[in-house]
Parts: structure tokens; sequence; C-alpha cells
């Protein structure tokens, strides 16, 4: 059985082996998608072919949606050719519950995929086609939170936005400045209307979209590459809007265990690659059943059925804004950054056997969402933020069939410790005039820059997850040795103080002091980090 085109007409093979096919014809919704997309999405790696893919797939057994998704990718052009191609654009999603049950389905919703390359001629012209469509209504987004960003920490442009800037639209290298192209050339076909949806883990995420396109067309235009109406045109968000969204769905890497045992199923080729830029990706993705999407319904060229996918709500902005906040700066992802790096420290791969097995751990987790997030969390309405923590820790968090890891929690937290951290920072603030009531928190940033040293507590090296502030970073706290406290002086001054990277300088705040101190205990020596952590949880 091979995941193909042809494979797939061998439908007896596959049901026998207790995977759902598709029940639409998917050549003819691809060719549709072709000849007049509708839907594009920018960063086509797991969680958009198991969580966004797996909507339209639903949408297109349901017939609520009768054309496919145009897969572009901006960053590894070898996830088209490795992971797209081979298998003509279908995805597997392998659903794995609490109960080590899973459901498995061939998606055939990926009509196309496309190289956002402008040096090559034919990806970019394809890439110009697509978006000088009149019938195209939606561009969505999982590019992470670090794909908008334009600057680093310290206000200057990064080197591949500054060619862009310098470059113009015909040479456009980076996501931002690629999406700008685009739209400008959708400009200049006849102005047509279009929203751009960021599905990406980061609070406000349209307005966070919104900023960098305008950003990079106005450099564009103090260059002379493009004109004032061009700039109108993307300004006017009932031209081009910015829905604002909030997406739930724990999807770690592809586990080769599972490649294993679809291989047993008698699937050919199903294990995970590594790319040249360290994409870790498979022919299928697995991920948990739950999943959320709550939509800011802002669409000036109308929408598919999205209100008919599985887990999609579609709301207006504050309601989205308050369902972002609840889990982004409160229920989910402040528990994953402050444990998970904390996890890598102590030697625990899998984030959910560390809280299964860890009871300090575990109760650090309850802290951060229940005793510090909670109280200050706005209630968004259509979904309850005490039930939606429940539901993480009674059912998603402690499912080890998932096989998520700490390392992958702990990848670019420098992006997001603002976000997961610094917005429950600043609401005790407010409340009480200080965040001196905050333990948890405090003791999860001082993990965090604790496994920035890239030594565990037992003393021994570990390679640290991608982020780009890794080298900035380790360059600040070099001096520090573990073992020798007195090495520890005012390094974390120029960290705690960024509020590029908090949103608010934490000794305004009255958790720096209680940071450092942490900090400091936790590299006293060999098990100092679980001693730290224990002291504090049991107080």
């Amino acid at each position: 059985m091979k995941l193909t085109m042809d494979g797939i007409k061998n439908r007896e093979a596959w049901e026998k082996a207790g995977i759902q096919l598709p029940g639409y014809d998917v050549k003819e919704i691809s060719e549709k998608a072709k000849k007049e997309p509708r839907w594009v999405h920018f960063g086509i790696g797991n969680i958009f072919r198991v969580f966004i893919g797996g909507i339209a797939d639903g949408l297109l057994e349901e017939g609520a949606l009768d054309c496919g998704l145009t897969c572009v990718e901006t960053f590894d052009y070898d996830v088209v050719d490795k992971i797209y191609t081979p298998y003509d654009n279908l995805g597997l999603s392998v659903i794995l519950h609490g109960d080590g049950s899973r459901e498995y389905k061939v998606l055939g919703s990926l009509a196309e995929a496309v190289k956002a390359q402008s040096s090559n001629e034919t990806q970019w012209n394809r890439l110009k086609e697509i978006f000088t469509s009149k019938s195209l209504q939606m561009v969505s987004f999982t590019i992470t939170e670090k794909g908008y960003a334009l600057q680093k920490a310290d206000g200057t442009w990064f080197p591949f936005v500054q060619a862009d800037i310098e470059n113009g639209p015909d040479k456009a290298t980076g996501a931002m400045a690629v999406v700008v192209a685009m739209l400008y050339e959708r400009y200049k076909a006849g102005k047509y209307p279009l929203a751009l949806v960021s599905m990406d883990n980061c609070s406000k995420n349209g307005a966070k979209l919104r900023e960098s396109v305008l950003t990079m067309t106005e450099e564009w235009k103090k260059a002379g590459f493009v004109e004032e109406g061009f700039v109108s045109y993307v300004s006017d968000e009932k031209v081009v809007a910015f829905p604002w969204t909030m997406i739930d769905k724990i999807t770690p890497r592809p586990s080769e265990k599972i490649a294993d045992d679809l291989e047993e199923l008698g699937i050919e080729e199903m294990q995970p690659v590594i790319t040249s830029k360290k994409t870790y990706i498979a022919p299928f993705v697995n991920a948990e059943k739950p999943q959320y999407l709550v939509i800011e319904d802002n669409f000036p060229n109308g929408r598919p059925a999205l209100e008919k996918g599985f887990g999609v709500y579609m709301a207006d902005r504050n309601t989205v804004n308050l369902s972002e906040r609840m889990k982004v700066t409160v229920c989910l992802n402040p528990v994953h950054s402050a444990t998970g790096p904390l996890g890598v420290v102590q030697g625990y791969d899998l984030f959910a056997h560390m809280l299964n097995t860890n009871e300090d751990m575990m109760k650090m987790a309850r802290m951060v969402a229940y005793d510090e997030g909670l109280p200050v969390v706005p209630n968004p309405g259509i979904l309850s933020p005490q039930a939606f923590v429940d539901e993480l820790f009674n059912d998603r968090f402690p499912n080890e069939y998932l096989g998520d890891t700490n390392m992958r929690l702990s990848v670019d937290v420098s992006q997001m410790v603002g976000i997961r951290f610094g917005e429950t920072i600043k609401a005790y603030v407010e409340k009480f005039g200080d965040a001196k009531k905050l333990t948890a928190i405090p003791l999860g940033i001082a993990g965090w820059l604790r496994y920035m040293l890239g030594v565990d507590d037992e003393g021994e090296k570990y390679e640290l997850a991608p982020d780009p502030m890794n080298e900035e970073i380790q360059e600040q706290l070099k001096e520090i040795v573990i073992g020798k406290p007195e090495t520890f002086t005012d390094q974390l001054k120029p960290i705690l103080s960024n509020e590029r990277l908090f949103f608010v300088d934490l000794y305004t705040t009255g958790v720096a002091e209680k940071i450092e101190e942490m900090f400091r205990e936790m590299i006293a020596g060999k098990g100092a980090v679980r001693a730290t952590i224990h002291k504090y949880v049991n107080q």
C-alpha cells in the first residue's frame, strides 16, 4: 500500500487496515482548487496538515466545501519535495486517544503545494497566478510567531528583512515580504478583497500579521517599489482584512513508533525525515483529538463554511481575543513554557510522563494554570476557562500516547515569554500593585534561563532546542558556572528588564528579584534544580 493517488485506489486494502479514505473525489477538488483557488495556507507543516487540512477534509466530506487547499511553503522547501510531491499531496492523520486507541484517516484536502521561492521562476509565477485570482477568499498562516518578526530584540532589522527591503517585491525571500509581494500582484490585477488569517499561537495574531505587512509595505513605498495606492489598499481592512484567531491542538513531532506501526499495517515509506532546515516531518501527522479554532468573522471576499468544521467557532474580535488570552496567557501555553524547559534540565523526554510521575512538576503545572492564571483571566463566553483547564489536566496533559516532548516545548521560548507570562504579570500589577504573589511563573522563567545554560541537573551537556535568541542569551550567561553561584552576578538584568521580551520591565513588577534568587538556587550544583522546584511548589 502506498500513500499516493494510485495507491489509494485499492480501497479494500486500506479499509481492511482500519484506515478511512476520502469520501470525495480528490482529483476533482484538487483540479478545482488549481483553477479557482479559494483558500491558500502558508506554513504547511504538521499542525497545518492535521488541523487545518483536517478541517477542510471534514468540510469536503460533508459537501460544505468543493475545492481543496493551496499549500504554500516559505521557509523549508524540502517539505514540498520530500513530503508533498512523493505522496501526491496526500496526508495521513493519526489521532491518538488517551486509552491508546487511534483513528486513521487519509486526507485528500491538500490540493497543491507551491514553493514561495522568488528565485524559482515557475513557482513564483504560479504563486502570482493564485494571488491574482478573483476567487481567492482567504490566506491562512501557521508560520510560528517568529515568522512575523522583522526586527531583532535591539530593534534593528533581521539581515534577511533588510535584504528584502532593499531588493523589493521581485526578489522577496522572507514570509512577510512574499505576502506583501503577492498582495501587490493582487492589487495590480484589480484591487480584489482578501482576508489574511494568522492561525499562529500568539496573542492578537491578526494585529501582529497586519503590523508586519504594513511595515514591509511602507518600507517598499519609501524605497520606491510600490505606490501610495497600494498602501491604501493594504491599509483598508474592509478590503484586506486581518481576522484574529485562537488555535489549539497539541501536535507533537511524528512518532517513529507510529511510523513502524503504519508500515506493519502495510503502508510503505512512512518514516519521518529531518530536512536540511531541521524540520521534523513525516507523511503522517500524529495529534490529539481535541481542537479549538476561534475565528473573527471578517472576510471581505466571502469565506468557506468554516463554522461547520470540527472545533471551529466563528466570533467577533473581542471574543477571539478573550479566547486567545485564556489559552495562550493562562491555560495551556504558559504551562508548556514554564515546565517544558525544566523537564529538559531534569532529564525527562516526554511532557506527559514527567507530569504523571513527578509530583512537584504536576504541582507546578497546576499552580501556573489554576492558582496564578485563572484568577486574572477574563471569560470569553463561548469557552469556559475552568472547563478548558480541567480538560487539559484530566484528559490532554496526561496523554502519554501523544509523545509530546519537553524539548519541543522549549522551541522558540524567547519569542513567547511576553505573551505566556508577561500578560499575567501585568494583570497582577494592575490588580495588586505588583506581582509578588506569583511563584510558579517566576519559577518557570528562572527555569527557562537555567535551561539556557545547556547543562542538565546532573551536570551533563545537551543541545538547546531552536530559538533565534539562543546565541545572544548564552553569550549573556557564559560566565555562569554551575556549582559556583558566585559566578552569577548581574547577568540576568539585561534579559529580565527587556520589555521587548516580556512586554514589561520585570524589575518594576516585583518578580525579577525572585527570579534571580530562584536561578541562583538552581545553579548551586547537581540536583539543585529539583531541590529548588520542590522548595517553591511546597511552600
